[in-house]
């Protein structure tokens, strides 16, 4: 019996996460003029792989900051994640360990 539920609602599921994800447009006629609408998740940003370690490290103290962190944008954003030990800074290990999952 929780099979026969369990199929439709899950395509239902599957169709809701579908149309959540798809852009749309709606054009509007209003008294300046035509107003079209775009709506939608943007398309995710390519950083590229990330950077060695040495061209992040600026001031060559062998550990990078947040500011740091801020010249690759995916790094910064997992900045607390990176720091495993949560000394407020990124060690050459961390740093590695962390562009391995990238």
């Amino acid at each position: 019996m929780l099979t026969r539920f369990a199929v439709p609602l899950a395509l239902v599921l599957a169709s809701a996460v579908a149309s959540a994800q798809d852009n749309s447009t709606a054009q509007y006629q209003t008294p300046q003029g035509e107003l079209t609408v775009h709506s939608g998740q943007p398309q995710p940003q390519d950083y590229g792989p990330p950077p060695p370690f040495a061209q992040l490290d600026a001031n060559k103290r062998g550990f990078l900051t947040s500011t740091e962190a801020d010249a690759y944008p995916p790094l910064a954003n997992d900045f607390i994640h990176a720091d495993a030990n949560r000394d407020g800074k990124v060690s050459r290990a961390e740093y590695e360990r962390w562009a391995s999952h990238q």
